[in-house]
């Protein structure tokens, strides 16, 4: 499963925002330096779909605040 998500580094505090099927904005307080914030993301969509952080992987948008996620789940 692919799904879009908009996200926002070095926020207040962190969240998860579904807006529709395939598209969420995360907000992390990590900062886009050294791919931090990227890999917070990861961890927060892996505790939110329930699969261990290898099953989240990052197809698009390492360098970009919109990013593109595949999401394995078998």
């Amino acid at each position: 499963m692919l799904i879009k998500v908009k996200v926002q580094a070095n926020a207040q505090k962190e969240e998860l925002i579904k807006k529709n099927e395939d598209a969420f904005e995360a907000k992390v307080r990590e900062k886009a330096e050294r791919g931090m914030a990227n890999k917070r993301t990861r961890m927060v969509l892996a505790e939110y779909f329930k699969v261990p952080l290898s099953k989240i992987i990052l197809i698009k948008g390492s360098k970009e605040r919109n990013k593109i996620f595949e999401i394995r789940k078998n």
